[in-house]
């Protein structure tokens, strides 16, 4: 089951600066607080520590339709509570389609810093990373993914995010007829530099995930036109020479992170991070490794589709396996 966003009517209340679900709803005590013009917003009034109504499930799916990435605070779930509030919104996929798993949790993916993910398994240092849209290298990237912040610095460690529909529609609309004629190759990059960069590099090897997809797709909830390109995951452009590859790419990527686009999370114990993982890009900011501060955070991801451009094609397979989703029975009971 891929994640399904619907569009409900929402109304702005100009006093608290927040929109609140159409009054019809029994879940009018949801709080979404938008962030930018564009990107973001903060919901509360909800514990998702517990089993949530259909009219709550409906708020956090408008709401992320509307904003791309949602927030949530003083959420202290385990990981056992993690995974069912995903699994709300559709069905997970393993923790990644490259990297190792965890027996008992095999949809939580660690995203930590100097801290051991997992009981004797150290985790490494990824100070490499670029904005990216996760996994796009795969035919099928995951529809959303939700991160769960553990152990946060107190300053530093922030994350960004932009709005690929924002971007899209800021084009002229002669370049935005160019991109839709346009097709991508993703991939995951080589890594360089010391021991943890050869041992990535050696993980991705392992399944050495492809994709060709168009450089526009259309958003499956909402019939947007978002841009569908990423610094770490796009090599080239299908059908343009190198140079003339680099230079547009390099232009997209410049144009899609102004700031008029993103919006700055500053985590806190607790915090969760709930995207659009069809409509955005994200980086984490790399200050924190300047630090001697500590950050544990935990993701999982909702299965997707394979994303399709304005000419109604799907994008094109071309190496490694198809991300499955990972069903509720194929989870291990401990």
């Amino acid at each position: 089951m891929n994640l399904v966003v619907e569009v409900g009517d929402v109304r702005e209340d100009a006093d608290l600066m927040t929109t609140k679900t159409n009054s019809d709803s029994s879940a009018e005590h949801v709080i979404v607080k938008p962030m930018t013009i564009h990107t973001g917003a903060e919901i509360s009034g909800i514990d998702l520590a517990k089993p949530l109504t259909a009219d709550e499930v409906k708020s956090i799916r408008t709401a992320l339709l509307r904003w791309k990435v949602v927030f949530f605070r003083n959420q202290h779930l385990n990981h056992r509570q993690h995974i069912d509030f995903a699994r709300q919104f559709g069905d997970l996929t393993p923790a990644h389609a490259v990297f190792d798993q965890d027996v008992e949790f095999p949809e939580i993916y660690p995203v930590t810093k100097n801290r051991a993910a997992f009981a004797g398994r150290p985790a490494a240092t990824r100070a490499w990373t670029d904005w990216h849209t996760d996994v796009t290298a795969a035919v099928n990237p995951p529809d959303a993914s939700i991160l769960r912040g553990v152990t946060v610095p107190p300053y530093g460690g922030d994350t960004h995010f932009t709005n690929m529909v924002a971007a899209y529609d800021a084009l002229s609309p002669r370049m935005q007829e160019f991109l839709i004629s346009l097709r991508s190759v993703h991939r995951f990059k080589s890594a360089q530099g010391d021991e943890q960069a050869e041992a990535y590099n050696r993980l991705i090897q392992r399944n050495p995930l492809r994709a060709e997809h168009p450089m526009v797709i259309v958003h499956p909830g909402s019939g947007e036109h978002a841009l569908y390109t990423s610094q770490e995951f796009t090599s080239h452009i299908v059908g343009l020479n190198p140079r003339e590859s680099d230079a547009l790419l390099e232009f997209l990527w410049e144009h899609c992170i102004r700031a008029e686009f993103c919006a700055r999370f500053r985590w806190e114990p607790g915090s969760i991070a709930f995207w659009d993982n069809r409509a955005t890009q994200h980086q984490a900011i790399r200050d924190v490794y300047d630090s001697d501060f500590d950050r544990e955070f935990y993701r999982v991801t909702l299965h997707g589709a394979i994303p399709v451009g304005v000419d109604g094609v799907p994008s094109k397979h071309l190496a490694g396996e198809q991300i499955k989703p990972l069903l509720e029975q194929d989870t291990p009971v401990i």
